[in-house]
C-alpha cells in the first residue's frame, strides 16, 4: 500500500467506528460517481466512497489524484480516515466536485460501460472540469498542481503551506466574532481567566484574557483563510496563569460544510437579496445548543451559532461566522 502522502499509523479504535458511522449514511451508500449501492472502496484524499468499477477508474488516474483503498480488505491509518471524515462523504464532495455540472451531462450509472465512466470521472477529478473555476488548481506537471519539488502534508495529502496560497489551495476566507462566553468554569480560586483559541487547520488564532470572568464578552474578529480540505473548525478555551500551564476549560467544534456549500452555491452574494440557506440542526452528535441557521444579510453570508462545550463541567460560547470571498 502507498505510503507517498501518509505516514501509517495503525488506527485506533475510535476512528475505525468513525469510519463504518461514516459509511453507512445514506449518501455514502452509493457509489459518488455512478450511484451503485454498497460500495465497498474509497479514494482516501478526495474523501468519497466508490464502487469496484469506479475503483479501478481511480486507481488509473494514480495516487497523485486518487488514493484508492478497500473499505473492508486494507488497513487504514488514522491520518486516511481522518482525511475521510473532514470531508464528510459523497454529499459534501460531490457538492464541490460537480457544483458546475452542466446541464445534459449524463452520468455514468452502475451498468455504463468503462468507456463513458472513465470519460466522467477523468473529468471530473483529474481536469477538475464541473469545479468553481477559481477553486481549480492548474499546474503544467499534473492537473492537481504537484511536482517533484514540491512537498506534501502526508497527514493530509496538500501542499506545503509555503505554496498553498500561490496553488489555488485556500477558496475563500472566515470572520469568525468571539462574541460572549457563558457560566464558564472554575479553574482558579473561584473565577478563570479565560481566552478562546481558533483553529482551522494550521492555522490558529486567539483572543485576548479576561480577567476574572466566568461571563465574559469578547466581541473580537478573528480572520482564518479556508483551505480547500478544511476541516472542522475547532474552538478550545483556556484559563491564562502566569506561573503554571494554562488549564483547558472546554472545546467544541463547529462543522463548516453547510456554510462553505452556500458560499459555493450562492456565488454573487451582492445580487440576492436577504434570505435563509439552510440550517444546523442541533442534535446529540454536536455541540450546538440550539439550531444554527445560515443566512445571505446585507449581501454577505453568516452564520451565528451557540457551543455547549465539550469535557468540562459547564460553560457556552457564541459566536459569528461570516464567509469573506477570495476575490
Amino acid at each position: 500500500m502507498s505510503n507517498q502522502y501518509y505516514e501509517y499509523r495503525k488506527p485506533t479504535q475510535g476512528n475505525s467506528r468513525k469510519l463504518k458511522d461514516l459509511l453507512v449514511r445514506s449518501d455514502n451508500r452509493i457509489c459518488a460517481d455512478c450511484s451503485a449501492p454498497d460500495p465497498k472502496w474509497a479514494s482516501a484524499n478526495i474523501g468519497v466512497f466508490i464502487c469496484l468499477k469506479c475503483s479501478d477508474v481511480h486507481k488509473s488516474l494514480g495516487t497523485d489524484i486518487s488514493k484508492v483503498l478497500s473499505v473492508t480488505l486494507d488497513e487504514w491509518s488514522d491520518n486516511e480516515i481522518d482525511s475521510m471524515i473532514a470531508v464528510g462523504g459523497n454529499s459534501y464532495a460531490n457538492s464541490i466536485y460537480e457544483a458546475f455540472l452542466p446541464k445534459g451531462t449524463l452520468r455514468p450509472k452502475a451498468d455504463s460501460s468503462n468507456e463513458d465512466r472513465t470519460k466522467f470521472i477523468r473529468s471530473k477529478y483529474e481536469f477538475q472540469e464541473f469545479l468553481k473555476p477559481s477553486l481549480r488548481i492548474v499546474s503544467t506537471k499534473s492537473s492537481f498542481g504537484y511536482d517533484s519539488g514540491e512537498n506534501l502534508d502526508k497527514s493530509s495529502g496538500s501542499v506545503s503551506s509555503r505554496k498553498q496560497e500561490s496553488m489555488g489551495e485556500f477558496i475563500g476566507k472566515l470572520k469568525v466574532k468571539v462574541i460572549r462566553g457563558t457560566n464558564l468554569a472554575v479553574r482558579d480560586f473561584r473565577t478563570s481567566d479565560p481566552y478562546v483559541i481558533l483553529t482551522l487547520g494550521q492555522q490558529m488564532v486567539q483572543t485576548s484574557v479576561k480577567e476574572s470572568d466566568l461571563n465574559p464578552v469578547w466581541n473580537e474578529e478573528l480572520i482564518l483563510s479556508v483551505p480547500r480540505r478544511h476541516g472542522a473548525l475547532k474552538l478550545q478555551v483556556f484559563d491564562h496563569d502566569t506561573f503554571s500551564a494554562d488549564d483547558m476549560m472546554g472545546e467544541a467544534e463547529v462543522n463548516l460544510q453547510l456554510l462553505i456549500t452556500a458560499a459555493l452555491e450562492l456565488g454573487d452574494l451582492d445580487q440576492l437579496e436577504d434570505m435563509q440557506f439552510g440550517k444546523w440542526t442541533k442534535s446529540n452528535e454536536n455541540a450546538l445548543a440550539k439550531d444554527s441557521t445560515i443566512n445571505v444579510v446585507d449581501g454577505k453570508l453568516k452564520q451565528e451559532a451557540s457551543l455547549i462545550l465539550q469535557n468540562v463541567e459547564s460553560g457556552e460560547v457564541a459566536i459569528g461566522l461570516e464567509w469573506i470571498p477570495l476575490d
